[in-house]
């Protein structure tokens, strides 16, 4: 069996249960802080070995009045037969840290932004089990808990970019000295895709540089689409929407999408093709089938390969070497 394939069966092995129940530790970027427990709901979700604040002081938005919690009913859908942490009301951004251990990890982070509409996270499917297999194949993680929800925002998407621009920013700054540096990857799911994606092609920052940390670039190396959402348009599926630009400058990609999904999977292709056309790295993977929301459990359906082909991908890239 190839290295690959058993860097993934051992993520597959790893169970939710398994995780500590304690809270992680809260800080800000530049100094340690208190532990603090998080919703209750959380404890089944994987604890980061350090949660670090995103802002010192959060961009103007309308953040939501109601305490942060797992929105998850007890008959909600199921997803390869395990419950979904549905976290809303998220006011505060956090970088909740996964760093890699082992010697022969990566110089390689990888922000990692889960799906949920902009009105959740799916915070353990999209998010602290892709932190887990990244730690699996030598990749450290952070998984950003950005803004939501957006709904009552002009753009809905401005909040999470912000919030990636800002954790890219500070990491390669060095102000999270157990993440590497040299390497930042954005890896996003359906919203977080979207909002991944308007991350690699933005023409600007999107908010007012604070402090020292925004001197480095907010710009990722490369990123990683998983059924992103909303980048085409609407009456035109070949076009991608007016505020996504590809140039030159625009890093390499790596896409999933399955073709039976109820959000286009023109969104990776069309998107693809533009990345095609201005000669940029790019590896899409349109499957036959999966649906929507699939995360990385495996459900029997040909879109359970998507973790080895992007592993593949990284490696081709460089990007899981010192």
């Amino acid at each position: 069996m190839k290295p690959l394939s058993i860097a993934f069966l051992l993520f597959v092995a790893m169970t939710v249960s398994a995780a500590r129940a304690d809270g992680p530790q809260q800080d800000g970027p530049k100094q340690d802080g208190p532990k603090q427990d998080g919703p209750k709901q959380m404890a089944d979700a994987v604890v980061a070995s350090r949660v670090v604040d995103v802002w010192e002081k959060i961009p103007a938005w309308n953040a939501p009045t109601e305490p942060e919690t797992d929105t998850t009913k007890p008959d909600a859908n199921k997803v390869a037969g395990k419950r979904v942490i549905r976290l809303g009301n998220v006011a505060k951004p956090e970088l909740h840290l996964f760093p890699a251990t082992g010697d022969d990890c990566a110089d390689t982070t990888v922000v990692i932004a889960p799906g949920g509409g902009y009105s959740i996270l799916a915070w353990d499917l999209e998010g602290t089990e892709v932190a887990q297999w990244l730690n699996s194949i030598g990749v450290s993680a952070a998984v950003l808990k950005y803004r939501v929800p957006t709904r009552s925002e002009a753009q809905n998407w401005l909040p999470a970019v912000q919030d990636i621009q800002r954790s890219i920013s500070l990491i390669r700054s060095g102000a999270m000295k157990e993440l590497p540096a040299k390497q930042i990857g954005v890896l996003g799911f359906s919203a977080g895709g979207n909002a991944a994606a308007r991350s690699a092609t933005a023409p600007k920052r999107f908010y007012d540089a604070s402090d020292s940390s925004d001197e480095a670039s907010f710009l990722p190396d490369f990123g990683v689409l998983v059924y992103p959402a909303w980048l085409v348009q609407k009456d035109d599926a070949s076009k991608l929407i007016d505020d996504l630009k590809v140039t030159s400058a625009t890093p390499p990609m790596f896409f999933a999408h399955a073709r039976d999904d109820r959000v286009t999977c023109m969104s990776s292709v069309t998107l693809f093709a533009e990345l095609q056309r201005h000669n940029i790295a790019a590896s899409l993977h349109v499957f036959a089938d999966g649906g929507h929301g699939f995360g990385l459990r495996p459900n029997g359906t040909s879109e359970d390969r998507w973790p080895l082909l992007c592993e593949s991908w990284m490696r081709s890239q460089g990007w899981l070497t010192k």
